[in-house]
């Protein structure tokens, strides 16, 4: 579960500011939704603000999790340590760039998040979505013998390994053609699903999202911001 609300959120300084405004938003296990809008609108500062990496301006409250962890108070506390476990543990990231580890095998990147948390190697939902996306002939390389494509899958699959609570996706399918990101989209719902997790997904590719009927913040723009509101 997720509830944030009166998020602001503002980058850059001065005639280069740029605020984004989240008035409500609230996500149970299972709900998948878009963040959507033009590229430069602030999709990718919203999605940072939710997923801890970027302090908000100011924020009314947010809770994370079936018993309400405030998270909005660790962040007016400026409790950083606190901060970094509850992303680490609670939180899966897919970054526009992939961010896999250069000098470990897509295996390794894959396990690294369960590792960093004490868990067990072996994951039924890390193994179904490594087959799912053609990834078994590939676990041995090296990200840098990986297409571009086939980085972003990997770090889809990181992203779920460790089953957070949150996904939170950065352009997902981006780099994929529209086959494989057809099957991506149909595998993340399937594996939110089945693990219960809430997820958002910034997404430019405005026919898969409404092949799969993702209700969507969408970006309004005001004097001196950006505000994102539902559009179901």
């Amino acid at each position: 579960m997720l509830d944030i609300k009166g998020l602001r959120v503002v980058r850059g300084q001065g005639s280069q500011a740029h605020a984004v405004r989240l008035d409500a938003l609230q996500l149970r296990p299972g709900d998948v939704w878009a963040i959507t809008g033009e590229s430069g609108c602030g999709k990718s500062t919203l999605l940072e603000a939710i997923g801890l990496l970027l302090k908000p301006e100011r924020l009314s409250h947010y809770y994370l999790g079936a018993q309400r962890l405030d998270v909005g108070q660790l962040l007016a506390s400026d409790q950083q340590p606190a901060l970094a476990a509850l992303r680490s543990r609670e939180l899966g990231f897919v970054l526009q760039s992939g961010g896999l580890l250069p000098f470990i095998s897509v295996r390794e990147n894959i396990l690294l998040p369960r590792r960093l948390l004490g868990l067990g190697t072996h994951s039924a939902a890390v193994d179904k979505a490594v087959a799912a996306l053609g990834l078994t002939s590939l676990l041995d390389k090296l990200p840098q013998a990986l297409s571009i494509g086939e980085r972003q899958r990997v770090a889809c699959v990181r992203a779920i390994a460790h089953e957070p609570r949150v996904l939170l996706a950065d352009e997902p399918t981006a780099a994929l053609d529209p086959h494989n990101a057809q099957r991506l989209f149909e595998l993340l719902l399937e594996l939110v699903a089945e693990l219960g997790l809430s997820a958002l997904l910034v997404s430019h590719d405005w026919g898969l999202v409404e092949r799969f009927g993702l209700p969507r913040l969408g970006a309004l723009h005001g004097e001196g911001e950006t505000r994102f509101e539902p559009m179901v």
